[in-house]
């Protein structure tokens, strides 16, 4: 069971039942996190964030202190974060970039776009020669690159090192690159190479993985002034008291940017930055009896909250106790000592939590899902069935404020 902070428990009691299920965010915790990760790293790493993580304002404008600038994967995904945290840096990743948005970002002067294919480049270059004429754009192609040292074998997710949509192999990246150091396109500058090649990668994993795309870039013969190297630390949703080392992380960057004394390495974090700040709070509707097993069944579901059905994991959580029963007829309670936590929707892949331990849950009672700071409502079948959506919370000791929206 994870336990929420203070201030998260008081707002999650203090919610009448008509409003929930909700997000609950304790922004004073993620600037606190955010510090201590920008402290472990050294000063030529580059701290972006990965806005597809959560992009809500109130997380983009907490975390401004702490980040170099933000990555943004689509058109919506720009024209957001620039309004919520204006005149930041952005960097202009993702595939499938439309003609569209590619004009947009440059007419914002979007400071730097990852290139996905040959395609890409040529039309990037073309409408930078209409839309921004005399202002060379800073490009750095994305590579696929395979990772022969077993450093992708624990991966949750591989968007590289595999055949994938993502980039280029290096066979393909590799002529690009040369054609732009060579000046073939003169609407654009080679500032370096990205890669982001897996998620759920822990700290000696993803160091290794930094050094192979260091070691890769800088073979080429070519001088570059940057090297991305994506996100994807580990959040481990079975103990979500650990943390990835962020101390070891910086202290394997800094080693590697030693050897590269003219060389930025860029990182783009996002689950393993907000995850932790939010919390999906709910009721307990019901209590139910099953071929020998007990069901909880909650407002919501994974139609708020989709992470747990898409990992496939069991989402950390913690009961909140509530002793009134406001209702004449008898208040359903739990038996056994463990209970799988369930939503509201017609589809038995809606599980939020399988046998939790919490013996004596009741109807009324209140669940505090942890760890829904990132990839939770914002990739989730929001319209499924049409039940309310959540509302929005957040808290701000720091500044003894709370936002409601």
């Amino acid at each position: 069971m994870t336990k929420p902070t203070a201030e998260v428990r008081d707002r999650v009691l203090s919610l009448p039942p008509a409003e929930l299920p909700a997000y609950v965010y304790d922004l004073a915790a993620l600037r606190a996190h955010a510090a201590t990760v920008r402290e472990a790293l050294p000063e030529r790493v580059e701290l972006y964030y990965a806005a597809k993580a959560n992009p809500e304002p109130e997380i983009l404008a907490a975390l401004g202190p702490f980040v170099d600038g933000y990555e943004v994967a689509s058109g919506g995904e720009l024209a957001h974060v620039a309004k919520s945290v204006p005149g930041r840096p952005l960097a202009f990743g993702g595939p499938g970039k439309t003609p569209d948005e590619i004009t947009v970002a440059l007419e914002q002067g979007v400071e730097r776009f990852h290139v996905e294919s040959g395609h890409e480049l040529r039309m990037l270059a073309e409408l930078a020669r209409r839309v921004a004429p005399g202002r060379r754009v800073a490009v750095l192609p994305r590579v696929n690159l395979p990772v022969a040292d077993g450093s992708l074998a624990n991966s949750s997710l591989a968007m590289g090192g595999r055949p994938t949509p993502f980039g280029m192999d290096p066979a393909r990246v590799e002529p690009v690159i040369r054609q732009l150091a060579d000046g073939a396109f003169p609407e654009l500058e080679l500032r370096g190479v990205h890669a982001h090649l897996a998620s759920g990668l822990e700290a000696a994993e993803q160091v290794a993985v930094a050094e192979s795309v260091v070691s890769w870039a800088t073979d080429l013969g070519v001088r570059l002034g940057e090297v991305t190297v994506g996100g994807g630390m580990h959040v481990d949703y079975g103990d979500p008291e650990r943390r990835f080392d962020w101390a070891a992380y910086g202290t394997g960057l800094a080693r590697l940017i030693e050897r590269h004394p003219r060389l930025t390495l860029r990182i783009e974090p996002g689950r393993a930055l907000t995850a932790y700040c939010g919390w999906y709070a709910t009721e307990v509707l019901d209590v139910k009896h099953s071929h020998g097993e007990e069901f909880a069944v909650v407002r919501g579901g994974t139609h708020h909250l989709r992470t747990p059905a898409t990992k496939g994991h069991d989402q950390p959580c913690s009961v909140l106790p509530v002793d009134a029963w406001p209702h004449p007829w008898p208040r359903p309670a739990a038996e056994g000592e463990r209970i799988t936590l369930a939503g509201q929707l017609c589809t038995p892949k809606d599980v939020l939590a399988r046998r939790v331990p919490a013996a004596g849950l009741r109807a009324g009672d209140r669940v505090a899902f942890a760890l829904a700071g990132a990839y939770a409502w914002n990739i989730s079948h929001h319209d499924f069935l049409m039940h309310p959506r959540p509302g929005f919370h957040f808290l701000d000791a720091d500044a003894d404020t709370e936002t409601t929206v």
